[in-house]
Order: structure tokens, then sequence, then C-alpha cells
């Protein structure tokens, strides 16, 4: 049996992306958890160039970054297909991942993280990239189309941590069942979809560890 090793974060999508990935195929692993505020030895020695997680150690070899670390599971190893056969199939998949990563995340950040003028102009992206989404989910239960696939993974932040983040911080990106009907129906599909139900964190749990990290003094005098 290969050896597999996982270095993640529970409360981390990215990392959650790449186990969701091995139990699809069956794929027996080792998830080894990171203090992200004093990374270890491994984990700097498997991705010296972003020094991020998550990295895959198959067989002792490191592979950063989530979405070139799932489409290596899935070529990997048989079991269900994460990406189509068929090549326009699996181009598309890749292009919907790809916009997620670029267009999607390139607002959330601003809107998120970035206060004043960034802010307005991230909300405006975030709200442009889930309409082209949405628009795209109108015929299709799932981006990859009738069951989950790559770009619903690149997706995963979408359909859980942002509602997080929202609350945490206190930024409301406008994501209603009104505006983006599509898309909020695909989200409840894909949280109801049984290995993401498994691997997903709770709700409540995210927000309380997102809460220490934004709101230490706050959280502190809680307890």
């Amino acid at each position: 049996m290969a050896e597999v090793k996982v270095l993640g974060h529970w409360a981390s999508p990215f990392s959650a992306n790449v186990e969701i990935a091995l139990k699809l195929k069956g794929v027996e692993y080792e998830f080894i958890q990171q203090d992200l505020s004093n990374k270890s030895p491994l984990l700097l020695k498997s991705n010296p160039v972003h020094k991020k997680i998550p990295v895959l150690l198959h067989n002792g070899n490191p592979l950063p970054e989530s979405l070139v670390i799932v489409e290596y599971i899935d070529e990997t190893f048989p079991g269900t297909p994460i990406l189509p056969k068929d090549p326009y199939e699996k181009a598309m998949a890749r292009f919907w991942a790809k916009f997620i990563d670029d267009k999607f995340f390139s607002g959330a950040r601003k809107a998120l993280f970035i206060r004043g003028e960034e802010e307005e102009k991230g909300k405006e992206e975030v709200c442009e990239a889930l309409k082209i989404l949405d628009s795209e989910l109108k015929n299709k239960k799932f981006l990859g189309g009738e069951t989950f696939g790559l770009a619903d993974l690149a997706g995963s932040f979408i359909a859980l941590w942002m509602g997080v983040f929202e609350e945490v911080i206190g930024v409301d990106l406008g994501v209603t069942q009104e505006k983006f009907p599509h898309l909020c129906r695909w989200k409840e599909d894909f949280l109801n979809c049984d290995v993401i139900k498994n691997t997903f964190p709770s709700r409540d749990k995210l927000v309380a560890f997102n809460n220490k990290r934004f709101h230490p003094e706050a959280a502190s005098a809680t307890e």
C-alpha cells in the first residue's frame, strides 16, 4: 500500500479538498495537523516555495497546491472520478476551477480582509464572479455536471467558509436566495453530499476558531 500523508489544518477548505479527493478514491492516509503560527520543519521542507498547506506526501514525494494535488490524486488512484474523461469537459472543469481561484478569491480577499475603498471594490468583484457562477449553474446540479468534481471543490470556500468569515468579520457580501438562486441551491446540494458532510468541520466550530483568530481579546474575555 502506498504511503500517503496530508500536511494540513482542520479549518482549511484547501486541506479539506485534498481529504475529500482521497476519500473518493478510497485511499488510506495520515493527516498531520500543522500549527500555522509555528510551521513545522516537515512543512517548510515539503513546500519551500510557498511554505503553505496543504501538501500531499506520496511515497515521500511532496506535492503542494490543493487543486494540483486533487488532479494528481485523480490520475494516480482508481475509484470515483473527480475530473471528466472527455477532454473538452475536463478542460472546462479546469477553466471553472481557475475562474474561482482567480476571479472570486481576488475580490474576496479585498472584501473580507481590507477596509475602505478596496473593500467596496472587492464586494463588486465577488458579486460579479458569483453572478457568473449562478448563471453557469442554471441548468446544472453541480459545476461538474450531475456529480461534483474539481470545479465544485474549488468552490468549497464559497459553500461554507465565506459565510463564516462574513459573520466573524462583520462583512455582508449580499449572497441571498433572491440574487443567487442557483448558487444557493448548489451550496445546499454540495454540503449535503455524504463525503462533504463527513469531512468539512461544523460551521459552529469554524466560527469559534475564527473568532479567536480575529477577535482574540473578546474570545479570551469569555473563557
